[in-house]
């Protein structure tokens, strides 16, 4: 759960979203959750959630955000080793659901596993708790660009949790024979059909609890796996490959899960702004 690197907004997001999807397309391993597009369309929609005391400074800084929240998966691709833990948790190798065997307190978690074996099973619903923690301490200290910055890293990794993809050890689909089940579904359903997604997210709402919140994320999202995975079988039959008749199958039979896991990652990423600025002591915040 290491801090990560400065993000800067400038021109550049336009070449780096280039290098993102030419890279995923040679990346041999899955990236394991949401691809850039569909980080971009969640952050978006998570601004609309906002009160409008907060809104209006996410709102000035909507597209320099939107730009940065796929960038936690630029920084993945470049060095996967150093960033793969932090983006899925592997809740099966943890028993049966809901996996209460494992300790939603980190230092507890440690004991009963070890650093390492945790480590080995992704670190997501814990980084989210670290970066929320990061923004909120960003808005005690009125520190603007840090705000920005933690916020676009914060949005990344909220919205994982809502991917069942990055849920499981089954994360690209191989372990039940559907070999890249997880571009098809997170990353390529998006591409092809976002134009026509209904997405009403509910209002922000504080969270109590963001680490034990983003547990039950990752949770929900892993209950909508075996649909998912089904869909898919489903929507291959009797074609000699993955068609656009394929596509067109599987929007019809997992789509609407696509959009609720969409709509329900906006609404929490702008709940954890939102609870950060709170806990802040609901700081005056710029006028950009």
């Amino acid at each position: 759960m290491s801090a990560r690197r400065q993000i800067r907004f400038s021109g550049r997001h336009a070449a780096a979203a280039v290098v993102v999807a030419l890279t995923l397309l040679l990346t041999p391993e899955s990236a394991s959750g949401w691809g850039a597009n569909a980080h971009r369309l969640i952050t978006n929609k998570a601004v609309d959630t906002l009160p409008p005391d907060l809104r209006a400074f996410f709102d000035v800084n909507r597209q320099q955000l939107v730009q940065a929240s796929a960038e936690p998966l630029e920084a993945y691709l470049k060095n996967p080793t150093a960033e793969r833990r932090n983006r899925y948790v592997y809740l099966d190798r943890y028993g049966r659901f809901p996996f209460e065997n494992l300790p939603r307190d980190y230092n507890a978690a440690v004991r009963k596993f070890t650093k390492a074996k945790l480590e080995a099973n992704g670190v997501l619903p814990w980084q989210i708790g670290l970066y929320s923690k990061k923004l909120t301490d960003a808005f005690k200290a009125h520190n603007w660009d840090d705000v920005r910055q933690f916020a676009a890293i914060l949005a990344h990794y909220v919205a994982q949790a809502h991917d069942p993809f990055a849920t499981t050890e089954n994360f690209d689909g191989r372990l039940s024979n559907q070999a890249g089940a997880d571009q098809r579904f997170s990353y390529r359903l998006v591409d092809r059909y976002s134009l026509f997604f209904f997405i009403l997210p509910n209002e922000a709402a504080y969270i109590s609890d963001p680490t034990d919140h983003a547990f039950e994320s990752c949770l929900n999202a892993h209950s909508w796996l075996e649909q998912i995975l089904l869909a898919d079988r489903r929507a291959r039959r009797g074609l000699p490959d993955y068609t656009d008749e394929y596509y067109d199958r599987l929007y019809n039979q997992a789509g609407a899960v696509l959009i609720r896991g969409i709509s329900d990652a906006a609404s929490d990423v702008g709940s954890y702004w939102l609870t950060a600025w709170i806990n802040a002591g609901r700081p005056q915040l710029p006028g950009r």
